[in-house]
């Protein structure tokens, strides 16, 4: 199920499976749909979109104690104005 969503249907879906699997406290299942979620808004240039889901990405590290992680999204969502397309911390 590591489809990359090409449409805003499918990315609304892998977001809903984020959001389920932060309610169930399983962060590592949030993190890989959040993660497809932060590549497709890069590929689709939306600023906007890259900082909310980096700032999720962001929120399920801390959660899981992976202080570093966490805060190389919260960079990216703070820097996501500014970076060229590409620059995705991997």
């Amino acid at each position: 199920m590591n489809r990359q969503p090409t449409d805003i249907v499918s990315l609304r879906m892998f977001h809903c499976r984020a959001e389920c699997a932060v309610e169930g406290e399983q962060y590592h299942l949030a993190v890989m749909h959040y993660r497809t979620c932060l590549e497709a808004a890069e590929r689709r240039e939306d600023a906007q979109a890259m900082r909310f889901f980096a700032l999720k990405l962001s929120e399920c590290y801390a959660q899981m104690d992976l202080r570093d992680k966490s805060q190389q999204f919260r960079s990216l969502a703070d820097d996501s104005g500014s970076e060229a397309p590409g620059s995705f911390i991997g």
